[in-house]
């Protein structure tokens, strides 16, 4: 008796513990939640460089320390922030653009979809670009992420266009310039053209790119 007693008491405490465990898990996983959370509303509304460790520790409820222990790096908040903020708010996926035949069509309903998604995630791609310029680690994460996005949907984009070797380094660099945020800040909030006004003055320009000296002049 005292044999499977010591077993069954022993089996207890070992699920208690394990209970233990598993709650203490859900508890930092939760706490971590709210940090990634509070710094993300942080970068969106003053930006990642104007953001510090006291804020987020307060926005989150929790200490300075309880942030340092989950990040000790800035550089694995920053990348927890960019998983977090691009799994709600994923950029155009250019697998259906790949299915667009004509390069004209594909590169306006492509640029259509990009323009709309900046529009929509304006506050944080603003804030997360310009700090960038002074954030070793945060232009660090997005060479990981954005930069391999665009240099990919440049790539797709210029298919399909009848240039030579002459004329394809124009045209990359001017579909590069079409896509970028700051060209769909330009047109449309400086410049204050509609989507469809901006889309169509960048189509212009890229088929200007492609076109042979001699049709440029027709």
């Amino acid at each position: 008796m005292s044999i499977s007693f010591g077993i069954v008491f022993s089996e207890m405490t070992q699920n208690k513990r394990k209970y233990e465990m598993k709650k203490r898990a859900e508890r930092q996983r939760e706490t971590r939640r709210k940090i990634v959370e509070a710094t993300v509303e942080l970068h969106r509304t003053r930006g990642p460089a104007n953001t510090t460790i006291k804020e987020i520790a307060e926005r989150a409820g929790v200490n300075r320390l309880t942030v340092y222990n989950h990040f000790p790096d800035i550089t694995d908040l920053l990348k927890a922030c960019s998983r977090s903020w691009t799994g709600r708010h994923p950029a155009p996926d250019p697998t259906p653009w790949a299915q667009i035949g004509d390069p004209q069509e594909r590169f306006r309903r492509a640029l259509t979809e990009l323009y709309g998604y900046y529009a929509l995630t304006e506050p944080m791609s603003a804030n997360v670009l310009r700090d960038a310029e002074t954030m070793p680690e945060l232009a660090s994460v997005l060479k990981g992420s954005i930069v391999p996005y665009r240099a990919a949907v440049r790539d797709l984009l210029a298919e399909g266009w009848e240039v030579g070797d002459d004329r394809r380094k124009r045209l990359l660099a001017t579909i590069k310039l079409a896509i970028d945020f700051h060209t769909w800040r330009s047109l449309e909030r400086e410049s204050g053209l509609s989507r469809e006004e901006a889309v169509e003055s960048m189509v212009a320009a890229v088929r200007s790119a492609a076109a042979r000296p001699d049709d440029a002049q027709k």
